[in-house]
């Protein structure tokens, strides 16, 4: 397919400080995400165009769908329902309490109904930060919670292959996209290895989705960029270029996953940088990619 048949367009200039974890949720044609700084969760609907926004009571990093209705997020260190009817949060569980300047960033929902997240110290200035001081943690459906590793700096991008045998992970400041043994049935992982190593113009790798092809998507903070990688072959296949520096992460949604959605950040960029690229911190949809994603798991607790 030619290059020319890709489409890339913001539709919802939000001006987030640092949007992430954007989700598609099929059942109210709408994009999840959020804005970390700003402590927002945000809902646009693609039909009506309309956003609705929630915020909670300390940054909040990701979302997630939740099987019996609602969502989950990580907010601060811990893991909270989100009831959007009354804007309210439930805590189910707390990590890194020893570690007070610890938060969450990226998380996702596993095969099983499992919310993978990650944590960090929190930045002085993007990607600043103290490192080693974040860990990889799994709540479980019936709300208990464990821990996979620590000595992580930025916990950021995570899926799984499509046979649900391979979890995929990023470290940011490791500058690689990484690999584990998964095993469905317990969650467990082993095994860590490189699978792709990001090229300086690429910067640093942040959010992370899979194709229905079983091929991964890393959007490049600081790289303005998603890039397409094969992790059997650990060659990186396409690289679609954004008009923003500051590319966070991406999904798949809209009409049979066919769209992918990009959210990217404002924070970090100077005046000259902000009038450079106006659209710095909006919701982004490329169109045409000839690849289509699959629906994201829903938390089964």
């Amino acid at each position: 397919m030619t290059m020319s048949s890709i489409k890339i367009e913001c539709v919802l200039l939000e001006n987030c400080r640092c949007g992430e974890s954007p989700v598609w949720e099929e059942a109210s044609n709408s994009l999840l995400f959020v804005d970390i700084p700003a402590k927002k969760v945000c809902r646009w609907d693609s039909l009506s165009k309309q956003v609705q926004r929630v915020t909670t009571d300390a940054s909040v990093s990701s979302v997630v769908l939740r099987q019996s209705g609602g969502y989950v997020t990580t907010i601060g260190t811990k893991f909270c329902a989100l009831n959007w009817e009354d804007q309210s949060t439930t805590v189910l569980a707390t990590v890194d309490k020893d570690k007070k300047n610890n938060r969450f960033n990226d998380g996702k929902v596993d095969p099983a109904g499992r919310y993978f997240a990650g944590t960090m110290a929190e930045e002085t200035a993007p990607a600043i930060l103290e490192r080693h001081q974040g860990s990889l943690y799994s709540l479980f459906p019936d709300h208990h919670v464990e821990k996979y590793f620590d000595q992580v700096d930025i916990s950021n991008g995570l899926d799984w292959s499509l046979d649900h045998k391979i979890f995929y992970y990023i470290d940011s400041l490791s500058y690689s996209v990484d690999a584990f043994d998964y095993e469905l049935q317990t969650g467990k992982i082993c095994n860590r290895r490189s699978v792709y190593r990001l090229e300086k113009e690429e910067q640093i790798p942040d959010g992370m989705c899979i194709d229905a092809d079983g091929k991964l998507w890393v959007a490049c903070y600081n790289g303005g960029r998603v890039i397409r990688l094969d992790p059997e072959t650990g060659k990186r296949l396409q690289t679609v270029k954004l008009p923003v520096d500051k590319t966070t992460s991406c999904c798949f949604g809209g009409k049979d996953y066919s769209e992918m959605y990009v959210t990217c950040a404002r924070d970090g960029i100077d005046p000259e940088g902000l009038i450079r690229q106006p659209k710095a911190g909006g919701i982004f949809k490329i169109t045409g990619l000839g690849v289509k994603g699959i629906p994201p798991y829903p938390y089964a607790g």
